[in-house]
């Protein structure tokens, strides 16, 4: 039986951020695009954690450091996000990303 290696471990970060890509530039729907930017986030963290974990170094934390930021990051883009969203609905009763032109009256 074969061992999960590093590779393994980067096609999943690597499918993973393509279907993240593919749903942010694809969808319509804002919260969509939101969710498609926190998968590419997701892709990120596992492939820092990854290497991380197979590759030797003098300080094996420092990609869980960089990890435990980049959740921070995209906890507090996902809060400013969605209090956009809100406002765009309360503005123009949709979440359209194609019917946001909130600068042009």
């Amino acid at each position: 039986m074969d061992s999960i290696e590093l590779e393994h471990f980067l096609v999943v970060g690597a499918l993973l951020f393509a279907v993240g890509l593919y749903m942010a530039l694809a969808k319509k729907n804002f919260v969509g695009v939101l969710i498609g930017i926190e998968l590419m986030f997701n892709a990120a963290n596992l492939t820092f954690i990854s290497f991380s974990r197979f590759v030797e170094s003098a300080e094996p934390l420092s990609g869980h450091v960089f990890v435990v930021f980049v959740i921070t990051v995209a906890a507090a883009e996902a809060a400013v996000a969605l209090a956009l969203a809100v406002l765009l609905y309360r503005l123009r009763d949709t979440i359209d990303v194609d019917r946001m032109d909130l600068l042009k009256w």
